[in-house]
């Protein structure tokens, strides 16, 4: 059994795993005044059994590393994974410098397509794998060349974003895009191993910028796409999908367990017609269960 959080945290990401191995995963952050506390508390509460901890920061933008100070300062991060990159800003803020330290430090890992790590998707030492693996970026891929230089030059950030999966044998697996654009996704769909995956987490926060294009949504075959925090006329509702959005759902909680998933949210009275009640109670705001699919449906 693992449980993966969706954090709402405005026009950001955040997200944690709790792995069913000895693992726990935080993907990308943006705390502020006003989330930080919460969050950090629970983080503390669901990490306290879990022999190794990593932060998986998918790009050097400020709504995925926003606040990071304060979560490193609470729980010193030991294990930190990047797309290894010279990213400049001006102004630099306080997360940006914690930022940097953390992706200079001798200790960082620098994520690439294909790339290994014990106990991110290798076992050892008596201690299962993860179950993480980094589909992109191809550091020798000539979009990504492009889109390095323009993100080390203080230009754009987005296309440097990592796609990452996370699966469990026989049971759920979930992707994170980071801010990856239509176009250079577009550009890239005959150089990333795309497979179907249960739920897809839209790139930019679901915004008609980072619209998942036809080429990957077919090789993906999504039950689920998770839309993220922004102003409604900015997002793309992926029509024909089954969707949950996190204006109206706040906080998503997902427990897996075997070939089922089970799913909470924050925000009270939220409901989605596409899941069945299953009567389950491990958090707050049950909304409903779905089985996993195997199969291709489209």
């Amino acid at each position: 059994m693992s449980v993966i959080k969706s954090f709402a945290v405005g026009h950001g990401d955040m997200f944690y795993i709790r792995h069913g191995s000895d693992n726990f995963s935080i993907i990308d952050c943006n705390l502020n005044d006003e989330n930080a506390d919460r969050i950090i508390e629970e983080l503390k509460a669901q990490s306290a059994d879990k022999g190794i901890s990593r932060f998986i920061c998918t790009h050097p933008d400020q709504d995925h590393f926003g606040g990071i100070e304060r979560l490193d300062d609470a729980m010193p991060i030991i294990n930190f994974y990047c797309v290894k990159n010279q990213a400049i800003k001006d102004p630099e803020t306080e997360s940006f410098k914690r930022y940097c330290k953390l992706r200079d430090a001798d200790k960082a890992f620098h994520i690439s397509k294909g790339c290994t790590r014990k106990w991110m998707n290798k076992e050892g030492d008596g201690r299962g794998s993860a179950g993480i693996n980094i589909l992109w970026p191809d550091t020798e891929n000539e979009h990504f060349k492009e889109a390095l230089a323009s993100c080390d030059a203080g230009e754009s950030l987005n296309n440097t974003s990592a796609v990452i999966r996370y699966s469990l044998n026989g049971g759920a697996s979930f992707m994170w895009l980071g801010d990856l654009e239509t176009d250079f996704m577009e550009n890239i769909t005959d150089s990333i191993n795309l497979q179907k995956t249960t739920v897809v987490v839209a790139a930019h926060h679901g915004r008609d910028s980072g619209k998942i294009p036809n080429s990957w949504l077919e090789k993906l075959d999504p039950q689920f796409i998770i839309i993220g925090e922004a102003p409604s006329r900015h997002l793309n509702y992926y029509t024909g999908y089954n969707i949950f959005t996190q204006n109206k759902a706040g906080d998503l909680t997902f427990d897996l367990v075997d070939d089922k998933v089970h799913v909470y949210a924050s925000k009270e009275g939220y409901s989605h017609k596409k899941l069945t009640d299953e009567g389950h109670s491990a958090f707050e705001g049950y909304v409903g269960s779905f089985t996993v699919e195997t199969e291709y449906t489209l």
